[in-house]
């Protein structure tokens, strides 16, 4: 497994890929999603023919967006679940948003019966998340936890702290993770186990600097 890095490293990269690098957040979110479609689509342990889209209104959710486009442009069957306060959208995420309303990727809303889906993508929160989880958020994984569709994240569970691998009241059990870069430190962990199930590490070009390589 390669090295994991911390939250605040996970910022770090990213800040200086993007702002120093020069390298767009919007071409790092489309890079990140081609990969995690990839990493779906080889693996057996997920059936895609009817998929759930779960997108919290930050770059995690764009990046959910993005899975959302490129299954439905390669003729599976993807609904989108935006859970979160539209006005808090980050750019990235109403640019992927657009998109998808482009292509008519139909949406459904927190009364949606999961159990009608065989794969539900997590694209909640990304790795950075400090508090625990409730509200809308809470219930939807609980409903997703509590439904016969297996979960794939993206990044790490939604509600498993990044740094220490605690469930934060609640988080994603997942079938398999898509992680950016590096796993994250709490993913590691033994308590984190049971919730991130296969661990995919993507390259999407995000730096990657001498301090932050293992042996």
């Amino acid at each position: 497994m390669t090295h994991a890095i911390t939250v605040e490293e996970s910022r770090q990269l990213d800040a200086k890929t993007i702002n120093e690098i020069g390298i767009p957040s919007l071409v790092l979110m489309e890079r990140a999603g081609l990969k995690i479609y990839e990493n779906m689509i080889s693996n057996n342990d997920l059936d895609l023919s009817s998929t759930l889209i779960l997108a919290g209104t930050g770059n995690n959710g764009g990046d959910a967006l993005v899975v959302a486009r490129l299954l439905v442009t390669h003729g599976y069957k993807v609904h989108t679940l935006t859970v979160g306060n539209p006005a808090h959208a980050s750019d990235d995420h109403v640019t992927q948003a657009k998109i998808c309303d482009y292509y008519q990727i139909p949406k459904v809303f927190l009364d949606e019966n999961f159990d009608k889906y065989t794969t539900i993508v997590d694209g909640l929160f990304g790795s950075g998340l400090s508090r625990n989880v409730g509200g809308d958020f809470a219930t939807v994984i609980d409903k997703a936890n509590a439904s016969t569709a297996k979960c794939h994240a993206i990044d790490i569970p939604s509600g498993l702290n990044g740094d220490t691998g605690e469930v934060m009241g609640t988080a994603i059990k997942a079938t398999s993770t898509s992680t950016v870069a590096y796993p994250k430190v709490g993913m590691l962990k033994d308590q984190a186990k049971a919730y991130t199930g296969r661990i995919f590490v993507d390259d999407i070009g995000i730096y990657r600097g001498n301090q932050f390589e293992g042996d």
